[in-house]
């Protein structure tokens, strides 16, 4: 298994476990969207009954947790992916600003 998966500025990095300290993130429905895009509307998403999907509430930072046989990540620009089952940590490209890094947008 490969230990990265990326889709657009998204970039899921395999890990061992979920840290302990994490709460549950709200699903989108039907799915679990990892990234939205706010110029477009679309979205980096899976299917909600095959991911969880949570975060550290100090840090922010989110993982993901993928069910048996793994999960399509779906958006509407990018060729679909198949993440394998497993602990991930969910990581969004930045782009340099004068002032501070920022998320790249859709």
């Amino acid at each position: 298994m490969t230990g990265q998966y990326r889709q657009g500025d998204v970039l899921l990095c395999v890990i061992d476990e979920v840290p302990p300290d994490v709460k549950p993130v709200a699903n989108n429905g039907d799915r679990v969207v990892v990234a939205l895009g706010e110029q477009t509307g679309h979205a980096h998403a899976f299917a909600a009954d095959r991911v969880e999907m949570l975060q550290e509430k100090r840090s922010r930072r989110s993982f993901l947790v993928i069910g048996e046989g793994g999960a399509v990540l779906a958006h509407e620009e990018h060729d679909p992916i198949l993440v394998p089952a497993g602990c991930y940590e969910l990581r969004r490209q930045r782009e340099y600003a004068p002032a501070m890094p920022r998320l790249v947008l859709d």
